[in-house]
């Protein structure tokens, strides 16, 4: 048997989800099994799995040691990870700049050195993770973008920060802005809205009436003679959303693998040697922000243009003033 009082920094979270977190190698249904059964129970009495936990509130585990620990493993931190580049930072939330290349979480088990590996590895370095703790939550990750796509993501150091920076995200009180490089000329500014649905086979979205609803602004910076750079505000999230909505347009990325033009791609990598699709996540501007996203209420952050996409807008003579 093992009895959990919830913290202060585990509170407002729903019971199921704290014990998939607690017991994260355990399986959904195993867990609803133990709620049924009376096994795990919520302040002496029987629970459903959706009650919202408080401060000083008990969890007991009617388990061996053996299972509980077999079920539960701790993300250690892999201190050999890189370096972050941290954008902003306070005691619940961060932002940082992810380079292009660097994959946002692992996509296999051999997998070390990802962007979610630097933020633990970084706040460990700092103090501020400890997986030795035991207490079921891990810092968090609260978008992602591409392996290829370079730019801002916030993260959250604590669990208020993490369910906070979530919520702004799915209320659309932060809006997300994109610097992207398309071909053709684009002369008005406009917005896109698709269905879009994710072939599992080759990793890439196409327009379908069964996929999810899609909207992207989109505002010409500059136009030259083959190329446009756009400012792009993403309104929804979801996966290669600008990508697919450039090539669906008829401007795809410059440089883009999957949905770009081989050959305009290959020109680009031979006279400027551009590897990747020209799309930056440049910054996010919060909006009313309260609690614990007060102190980001009205501010902007923003993400240096990288020198690889600096080189290629110098090259095309569509330079922008854009921190750098």
């Amino acid at each position: 048997m093992k009895e959990i009082i919830i913290t202060a920094a585990q509170q407002g979270q729903r019971l199921d989800k704290f014990l998939g977190k607690y017991m994260n190698e355990a399986p959904k249904g195993f867990l609803y099994k133990m709620l049924r059964k009376k096994r795990i129970k919520y302040n002496g009495k029987k629970a459903e799995g959706n009650e919202i936990l408080a401060a000083g509130d008990c969890l007991t585990l009617y388990l061996s040691e053996e299972t509980i620990a077999s079920f539960h493993h701790q993300k250690e931190a892999q201190m050999e990870a890189g370096d972050l580049a941290v954008i902003f930072e306070n005691q619940d939330v961060l932002a940082v700049n992810k380079p292009a290349g660097l994959l946002s979480h692992p996509e296999k088990k051999a997998d070390r050195d990802t962007l979610s590996d630097r933020l633990l590895a970084y706040l460990a370095r700092t103090g501020a993770y400890d997986a030795k703790q035991g207490d079921g939550f891990v810092p968090a990750l609260c978008n992602r973008l591409d392996r290829n796509t370079s730019g801002i993501v916030l993260a959250g150091k604590t669990l208020a920060g993490v369910q906070a920076l979530n919520a702004s995200i799915r209320s659309r009180s932060c809006k997300k802005e994109y610097f992207a490089l398309v071909l053709g000329r684009v002369l008005q500014k406009g917005a896109i809205s698709l269905k879009l649905e994710k072939d599992e086979k080759t990793n890439q979205v196409f327009s379908s009436q069964k996929g999810k609803e899609t909207l992207t602004k989109y505002y010409p910076v500059k136009v030259g003679r083959d190329f446009t750079l756009l400012r792009i505000e993403l309104v929804t999230g979801k996966t290669h959303q600008i990508r697919a909505h450039m090539k669906e347009m008829g401007h795809p990325l410059a440089g883009d693998p999957k949905y770009g033009v081989k050959a305009v791609n290959r020109n680009l990598a031979e006279q400027f040697g551009l590897n990747r699709q020209f799309l930056h996540a440049a910054q996010i501007t919060f909006g009313e922000e309260t609690g614990v996203l007060a102190p980001l209420r009205g501010k902007r952050l923003q993400a240096p243009l990288p020198r690889d996409l600096q080189r290629v807008l110098q090259g095309l003579d569509l330079q922008i003033d854009f921190p750098t």
